[in-house]
């Protein structure tokens, strides 16, 4: 079913990992420069990721034995220290996602090279730690992003949509590993209503929003394939929507042939493989 099939460590079935992008309060802010902290609503609804969402996964997480990946903007990280501490604290990993979540279709390179410089000074005093993979706002990088993520030398990149399973990105300057997202795995579709950012979609229940990720993990584990959503604390980790998730993951975990694993230690598994994964390669 795969062109370039993977085997999992342990002889498992499949490999996942549940990503989680903890944009905060920076959507509204960046969205309405200009009068962003008056928009209380959105703020407030940014604000419940960090401070009533994550605390709530990370309980889940710790009962039930798992390791995971975030994705933080600096802006967000700087402003949110006790969550950062409280998923290094945990074991978990935080992936780079710019500054203040910009998409850099909006600006110049040159511009997205400052703001990813900042971002990155952040990680590194917050986390002690060059971060190892990166996931752009909206999906949105750039042939020069590529670059510059092969340049200071990150592991993974996961905003590039060409395959089911982690390949490998080849450009001038090196490659990287590709930990491939999709919009059928994210939760913006059925959970986001967002009038100020212009983002409207009705809002499906509980069970009904998350129900297409389980059937494509379904589909991956059938296939022996890598799952990997990507979810918002502030629409996933709402309390009815992550109860639905965490049953499905005690169900799950009882299979015992799924290695759930944070991105880095997948993209590191692909990269021992570099020699049977896909290669794409990319003008930059």
């Amino acid at each position: 079913m795969f062109l370039h099939p993977i085997k999992w460590p342990g002889n498992a079935r499949c490999a996942a990992s549940i990503t989680f992008d903890i944009d905060a309060d920076s959507l509204i802010r960046d969205a309405r420069r200009e009068d962003g902290e008056l928009h209380l609503q959105a703020v407030s609804m940014g604000q419940y990721g960090p401070t009533v969402a994550v605390p709530r996964i990370l309980e889940t997480y710790r009962r039930l034995e798992l390791t995971q990946t975030f994705f933080m903007p600096g802006w967000v990280m700087e402003k949110y220290p006790a969550t950062v501490e409280s998923i290094l604290a945990a074991g978990h990993e935080i992936g780079h996602h710019s500054w203040r979540h910009e998409d850099p279709m909006n600006h110049s390179d040159e511009v997205e090279a400052e703001l990813f410089g900042r971002a990155m000074d952040v990680h590194k005093k917050l986390t002690g730690r060059h971060p190892r993979g990166y996931r752009a706002p909206v999906y949105s990088i750039t042939p020069k992003m590529v670059n510059r993520l092969i340049e200071q030398d990150f592991l993974y990149d996961s905003s590039m949509m060409a395959d089911d399973l982690p390949y490998l990105v080849e450009t001038s300057a090196g490659s990287l590993v590709e930990m491939p997202p999709h919009w059928g795995t994210d939760d913006w579709p059925p959970f986001a209503h967002f009038a100020e950012i212009n983002y409207l979609m009705p809002v499906r229940g509980p069970s009904a929003g998350i129900a297409p990720f389980l059937e494509e993990f379904e589909a991956m584990y059938e296939a022996g394939g890598f799952w990997m959503p990507v979810l918002h604390p502030f629409l996933t980790g709402r309390l009815a929507r992550w109860r639905v998730m965490e049953r499905w993951l005690e169900e799950v975990l009882e299979r015992g042939d799924v290695w759930f694993a944070p991105l880095e230690a997948i993209a590191n598994h692909a990269l021992e493989n570099a020699d049977l994964i896909r290669r794409v390669k990319i003008d930059c």
